[in-house]
């Protein structure tokens, strides 16, 4: 039974997300039961996509991404994949009719990924965060309004904000990795070599504006998703706040992370704050 098999599959997402990420394996805990599925499906197709470009550094990975490019496009085309996470995305996909748009820009953000290395101008970062990030959130946000056009529409804007805030933030916490390991800098203000704070600053700044629109968003979301997109927002805005307090010379040399325990006390205060309707 196709049933079946599709139960698997969700599982296989639900276990990528709970492996990969345990910040959103919990902000997605905080969901309405019924669309926490979708969400994990979501997660569990740009988690292979990212993990292809950033990880297999023993394999080709130009080879690996073509033929899990390919496979995505059999599976969105046939709605089925034996490949148990593109089997579970074509699922959300064709059920709440995400733009083939949204795919295409992640999947070539995620190919740039493969030979690009610098990003020297704001336009170049703006497309990539597009493609990395924003689609990310609007595919999300599909999931969210369950086809409401309307509702999606109007807060289209504010999702894609919130995608950027959370890439940049993720940006600014691996700056060190993404240089030392992947080769790689985003920032066109900011690399490993040039990181002081003034362009530390500067960054935060950025991604304080893209949070400040995300939130205005949150504060609109259906009741199934606010919670829980809300709690994700307060884990990036407490990581946000820890990366503003630490010297740059430390950034550049260390890790920056919320600890589990902190992340569960982040829980409790975020749902007394959603309770008390204090968002």
């Amino acid at each position: 039974m196709k049933a079946l098999f599709d139960t698997v599959s969700f599982d296989c997402s639900k276990l990528v997300a709970k492996t990969y990420s345990t910040s959103f394996s919990l902000a997605t805990k905080m969901l309405y039961k019924p669309i926490r599925s979708d969400i994990y499906n979501i997660y569990g197709f740009v988690r292979f996509a990212d993990e292809i470009v950033d990880s297999f550094h023993d394999y080709d990975k130009k080879e690996l991404f073509n033929n899990f490019s390919n496979d995505l496009e059999l599976a969105l085309k046939n709605k089925i994949s034996l490949n148990p996470i593109l089997n579970s995305f074509q699922y959300t996909y064709h059920k709440y009719n995400i733009d083939k748009d949204l795919v295409d820009a992640f999947m070539n953000s995620m190919r740039l990924d493969l030979h690009k290395s610098k990003y020297l101008t704001e336009e170049e970062f703006k497309t990539y965060i597009y493609g990395s990030a924003d689609v990310v959130g609007l595919m999300c946000l599909k999931v969210f309004v369950n086809g409401d056009d309307e509702k999606y529409n109007e807060l289209k804007d504010s999702a894609m904000a919130l995608g950027s805030a959370f890439q940049k933030v993720n940006f600014l916490r691996d700056l060190k990795a993404d240089f030392d390991d992947l080769n790689r800098s985003y920032f066109p203000k900011a690399d490993l070599n040039n990181l002081d704070e003034n362009s530390k600053q500067y960054i935060i700044n950025d991604i304080e504006a893209d949070f400040e629109k995300g939130l205005n968003g949150i504060k609109k979301l259906p009741i199934e998703a606010k919670f829980g997109v809300f709690m994700a927002y307060r884990y990036y805005s407490q990581l946000l706040k820890k990366l503003k307090k630490t010297p740059a010379l430390q950034i550049k040399n260390t890790r920056i992370r919320v600890s589990d325990p902190k992340k569960v006390a982040l829980l409790m205060r975020s749902y007394v704050k959603y309770q008390l309707n204090l968002l």
